[in-house]
């Protein structure tokens, strides 16, 4: 990708005032022809947050704009406006060594799905969740959003906390408390940013980190004091039903004899999540799946290849749940991508 596809920071028309008084940074597609975004999106969050894979939205064209703000210590604050889009974290090793952060999501507007470490949380408007950038992890957005991301170098949240990894993509309450106003106040700043000084901004940076510590705190103090052995439990069962994914004769009774626990007791630990254990494999099978037929890195793998590759045997069956769950059949769908 050469660098005349990646706009000069503070040098696009409509950027606000703030970009260049708090030395701040724009990237958006809009700047970009319609059939380079991918990979100039691509490009751009491997080079300021982590190497990710993208898959566009369907139905709208792809459309993401971020702003970056530095503040103290390398942490930073980032606005950011988008399309429905999935991002998922690629194996590679951080590219730089400022890229060893946590990420504070602060979502604005529409939905968010976050997964890591057997995980998954779901975020609505006001509410906060963290994630390790370097691990691997799954975002899943499916209609136009707004969030306000906080990049942190994992030294400064190591120095203060322990056991964050054991909070990763668990949701961080802010109707109340140390999180309510942790919240509010880094909404507040965001919507302020036009009124400050540099000098202003800057010392806003400390007092946000840590209102974060108060409320990642609050987090694992209460993990550690109501972690249930039913939660460890699934945990660990996702976990191995993702590792064993490509075996087509992964069945309850397989999962229930490598687990040691019965078939009826898995099924009550999904049905607290209100689904079945069979329907999460199908689900999981079906996502990555789905992910493979959308991404050009694939493309030399025929549909049943893919298909075989996460255990399905039956090509009938795959194809009429695909486009049970999708809409069309895995042919169709992976057109859709060509095409575009």
């Amino acid at each position: 990708m050469t660098n005349a596809l990646i706009a000069p920071p503070g040098q696009i028309a409509d950027g606000p005032d703030s970009l260049v008084r708090l030395d701040g940074q724009r990237f958006c597609t809009e700047q970009q022809p319609s059939a380079q975004r991918v990979e100039w999106l691509k490009e751009v969050i491997g080079r300021e947050y982590a190497n990710v894979d993208i898959t566009p939205p369907q139905e709208m064209v792809l459309f993401n704009d971020m702003l970056i703000y530095p503040w103290q210590e390398g942490v930073r604050l980032s606005p950011i406006q988008s399309n429905a889009i999935t991002l998922e974290r690629l194996p590679q090793e951080p590219s730089h060594s400022s890229q060893d952060c946590y990420f504070m999501v602060l979502l604005t507007s529409g939905k968010y799905k976050l997964e890591q470490g057997g995980r998954e949380v779901f975020l609505k408007p006001g509410e906060m969740t963290i994630y390790d950038a370097t691990q691997p992890h799954r975002i899943t957005i499916p209609e136009a959003f707004s969030k306000i991301l906080i990049s942190i170098p994992r030294k400064i949240l190591d120095q203060r906390l322990n056991n964050i990894g054991r909070i990763t993509a668990t949701r961080i309450p802010s109707a109340e408390g140390i999180g309510s106003v942790t919240s509010s106040f880094i909404q507040s700043t965001v919507k302020q940013l036009e009124q400050f000084s540099r000098s202003q901004f800057q010392l806003l940076s400390q007092p946000v980190v840590d209102m974060l510590t108060l409320s990642l705190g609050q987090v694992i103090e209460n993990k550690l004091t109501t972690t249930s052995h039913r939660q460890i439990m699934l945990i660990r069962i996702k976990q191995y039903i993702k590792s064993a994914m490509s075996d087509p004769e992964l069945t309850a009774t397989k999962i229930a004899d490598a687990t040691g626990l019965s078939k009826r007791y898995l099924n009550n630990l999904f049905n607290e999540e209100n689904t079945s254990l069979m329907r999460f494999l199908t689900e999981e099978r079906l996502e990555l799946c789905r992910h493979c037929l959308a991404n050009v890195f694939y493309s030399r793998l025929s549909i049943t290849q893919i298909a075989m590759r996460y255990g399905f045997n039956n090509m009938s069956h795959f194809s009429r749940v695909f486009k049970k769950y999708y809409g069309c059949s895995p042919r169709a769908y992976r057109q859709l991508f060509t095409n575009s």
